[in-house]
């Protein structure tokens, strides 16, 4: 009987911990906890700065005690799920004391409102897929480094005399490549000069802006919405099989309900049918014959 109450308690528990209530508290909370680092940023009185921390120990405790419930009603299928160790990492780090060698701790604390990715499932969507779309970006990235490699020791042996603090080494070009890739005060500062003393450079830039802003940047947005086109389109199968598996349910009870109805329509349509007299000899007619 025990069992059974631990049990029903434990189902309980997990529904609570699944519910939307659960999870808007945790995120009001998350929220709170951002709010209260952010603050804590500003130069304050002391009395507010101690009723922050206070505040942020107070949240931090109720984290430890969503985790530690996590831990009761899901047991080791707990760390099965990516989310549940990234929740399980965050909140440890905030209990380690951020002094001494721990002290870059504390600016990390923040990297607790990154937990609203798994408590928000849209937000848990598009990082799925954006982690999705990894495999994809990785092949993209190798394109993008050999033309940055070629392209930044083409701009050493062509500007190295002339403009070495933009060209000056392998590392160098490569950084100024990069600025120029994201079009970030590119004319200006650094094509125009050189155009300046080698007039044909223009081709070079133009060469390597078309072949990197504007089609292998374009590529990354491609593999990232394919991604999450997929991701919806994963979704949607998998909703449409739960539909079909629930339509299949729903056609096997309405014909085991029809199987009962007949069985009682005809058990009902044999009470009700009337009896017929047994003929005895003391009938007049047998006593005629």
């Amino acid at each position: 009987m025990s069992d059974v109450r631990a049990e029903h308690s434990t189902g309980a528990l997990a529904q609570f911990l699944d519910g939307v209530l659960f999870r808007n508290i945790i995120t009001v909370l998350i929220l709170v906890n951002a709010a209260i680092l952010g603050a804590m940023t500003y130069e304050l009185p002391p009395s507010i700065l101690h009723g922050l921390e206070l505040a942020d120990q107070i949240i931090i405790g109720v984290f430890v005690v969503e985790i530690g419930l996590k831990l009761y009603v899901q047991r080791f299928s707990f760390f099965r799920s990516g989310w549940n160790w990234f929740d399980f990492i965050v909140v440890t780090a905030s209990l380690i004391p951020a002094a001494g060698a721990f002290t870059v701790l504390r600016a990390l604390r923040v990297l607790r409102l990154f937990r609203l990715f798994s408590v928000i499932p849209q937000m848990r969507s598009v990082v799925e897929a954006l982690a999705h779309a990894i495999p994809g970006m990785g092949a993209i990235m190798l394109v993008l480094g050999v033309i940055f490699y070629v392209a930044s020791v083409v701009g050493v042996k062509l500007f190295s005399g002339t403009h070495p603090e933009f060209f000056d080494d392998l590392g160098g070009s490569a950084y100024t490549l990069f600025q120029v890739m994201t079009l970030e005060s590119w004319s200006m500062g650094v094509a125009r000069p050189v155009i300046a003393e080698h007039p044909y450079a223009w081709i070079f830039f133009v060469c390597f802006i078309v072949a990197t802003s504007f089609a292998v940047l374009n590529l990354f947005i491609a593999v990232i919405v394919d991604s999450m086109q997929s991701k919806h389109f994963d979704a949607e199968i998998e909703r449409q099989a739960e539909a079909h598996d629930e339509r299949e349910v729903l056609i096997h009870e309405v014909r085991a309900l029809r199987s009962e109805l007949a069985a009682l329509s005809t058990v009902m349509a044999s009470s009700d049918q009337p009896s017929v007299p047994s003929r005895k000899s003391s009938d007049p007619v047998d006593n005629f014959e």
